[in-house]
């Protein structure tokens, strides 16, 4: 059981707590509505009803049942980058190639198998990625400890509190030197997986800048405002210029097996519980490092 903690505040005073619920604690709808079914409010430690006034000092007690797994991961023990951790979430620096989740096509031995095993293998284990990379894509990712937390942190998605910047070694280069992609993004016809740029498809917006050049190739920073699937992908090929080892939307290279020359740079977020800024940045890994030589 997760349980939300909240000392009334003197501009409070007065509030309902439902009120409070939602606009301080940023309880979803839904979540409400379970927890006055089910009376799980408490106001300094007695069961309260949410239209209940409160007053300021007060602590407001909020207990979220944790949701059942659906499966239980199986754990794969091997050692994992975690640069920021604490009781709320996790941000985790991905190797490539690395799938981020268990899926029927590959069910272990993913960043969900790997975090099962970092967190003691807990019977209830639930994985929570706030946001997801491509297996063939390294860098940070974020995944929260909760749902209530999960929720708050997507909250933040495509919207500039949390902010996800990555670089690129791009085949060829972009003919300026900074822009923005804004190109709608569709499944490709008969496939499962690929996607391309398409009048039909959803809006998808890119922001880049070339930071190096070098013969053939480019250092380019990016930085999505959506997050469409292969976003980055689809728009530096649009542009004739892939990502290099990009075995789908470019062409594959050797020297990086299994994975292509994109990598999660910066992420930077609002906690959601404390407010504080949170920004952590990943070096370029040395293999793509090694393209631009």
């Amino acid at each position: 059981m997760e349980e939300l903690h909240h000392t009334v505040q003197p501009w409070e005073e007065g509030w309902r707590l439902g009120r409070i619920l939602r606009a301080s604690m940023q309880v979803s709808a839904s979540q409400l509505q379970s927890a006055r079914w089910n009376g799980r409010i408490f106001l300094d430690g007695v069961p309260a009803r949410a239209d209940a006034q409160a007053r300021a000092g007060q602590t407001l007690l909020l207990r979220l049942p944790e949701e059942a797994p659906l499966y239980h991961p199986a754990p794969w023990d091997i050692p994992l980058t975690v640069p920021y951790e604490d009781e709320a979430l996790l941000e985790v620096d991905k190797p490539a190639p690395m799938a981020c989740q268990s899926s029927f096509r590959q069910p272990d031995n993913t960043l969900e198998n790997a975090l099962c095993a970092r967190e003691g293998n807990p019977l209830d284990y639930v994985y929570r990625p706030v946001n997801r990379l491509d297996k063939g894509t390294s860098g940070l990712m974020v995944v929260a400890r909760s749902a209530h937390v999960q929720q708050l942190l997507q909250r933040q998605l495509h919207t500039p509190q949390l902010v996800r910047e990555y670089l690129a070694v791009t085949q060829g280069a972009p003919t300026q030197a900074e822009g923005v992609i804004d190109l709608p993004i569709a499944k490709a016809e008969g496939a499962t997986v690929r996607r391309c740029v398409s009048p039909g498809g959803k809006p998808a917006v890119t922001h880049f800048r070339v930071l190096r050049r070098c013969g053939g190739r480019a250092l380019v920073l990016l930085r999505l405002e959506t997050g469409r699937t292969h976003q980055i992908r689809v728009h530096l090929a649009a542009l004739g210029c892939p990502v290099a080892g990009d075995f789908l939307y470019g062409q594959e290279l050797a020297c990086l097996p299994g994975r292509f020359a994109l990598h999660s740079h910066r992420l930077a977020l609002r906690h959601p519980l404390t407010g504080e800024s949170l920004t952590l940045c990943s070096p370029l890994p040395a293999a793509l490092a090694a393209l631009l030589e």
